[in-house]
């Protein structure tokens, strides 16, 4: 059984001529996605493990040069230039532990959801955030809820070993 992974960005462009790549991070900050030595770079039924060489933030964003398994460095733009568009994936087991109570987005989707009164809300399909908090993207059938993450007003339980969420929400929101 493959190891679980969890997309941390994009390869989102070429920097310069001599094989860096810009790198469209979905980390917080997004220089975290450095911490991670080891990438899987996923693109058209292609899978390629590949190591990060160097990087640094770069104006608002990151740069990285990349390499093979082996250690040996990319250094040709135009091979840089096929990554484009390549998700970036890590095993998530190499993800930090979080503090009791603190979850990774991933975690929480396929969880079920509830109100307060045992009513089935859906399952959690995504997780987003509108800039003021992170947003469950809730589907029961064709019913899509979004549901604000907001502790503990809304979000009363998350329990993954059960597998679901408690929120303080209706069914006709």
């Amino acid at each position: 059984m493959a190891a679980r992974r969890v997309t941390l960005g994009r390869v989102a462009g070429v920097y310069g001529v001599r094989g860096w790549v810009r790198i469209a991070s979905q980390t917080r900050p997004p220089e975290k996605i450095l911490d991670y030595a080891d990438w899987w770079l996923v693109r058209e039924g292609r899978e390629d493990r590949i190591k990060v060489l160097e990087g640094q933030v770069h104006g608002r964003g990151v740069i990285v040069q990349l390499g093979d398994e082996g250690g040996m460095p990319l250094t040709d733009r135009d091979t840089a230039a096929e990554l484009v568009g390549a998700s970036i994936e890590v095993d998530r087991g190499d993800l930090p532990k979080l503090p009791k109570g603190q979850y990774y987005w991933v975690d929480l989707i396929g969880l079920d959801v509830r109100n307060t009164a045992d009513v089935a809300l859906g399952t959690v399909t995504d997780v987003t955030s509108n800039g003021a908090q992170d947003v469950l993207v809730v589907r029961d059938g064709d019913a899509e809820r979004l549901i604000p993450f907001v502790r503990p007003n809304i979000v009363r339980e998350v329990d993954p070993e059960l597998g679901r969420i408690v929120c303080d929400w209706e069914p006709d929101y």
